[in-house]
């Protein structure tokens, strides 16, 4: 559950980027590279501030990994 809750809100926050970027202001762009490099640093650290933040707010990891159809 915890894996499906993060690349919804990560894929929101990119898009909002995006749509910021276009119609409001080029500097919003910056906000969809934080958000690259904070998946890049999590790869290598092993830590993300939202996994955290998620699970504080009581979303369960997945025991399973990913299922195939």
């Amino acid at each position: 559950m915890l894996n499906t809750y993060f690349r919804i809100i990560v894929g929101f926050m990119v898009l909002l980027s995006v749509v910021l970027t276009v119609y409001v202001h080029p500097n919003w762009m910056w906000f969809t590279v934080f958000i690259g490099v904070n998946l890049i640093q999590s790869a290598f650290t092993k830590w993300c501030l939202l996994e955290t933040i998620l699970m504080k707010l009581g979303i369960k990891k997945e025991s399973a990994p990913c299922r195939t159809s």
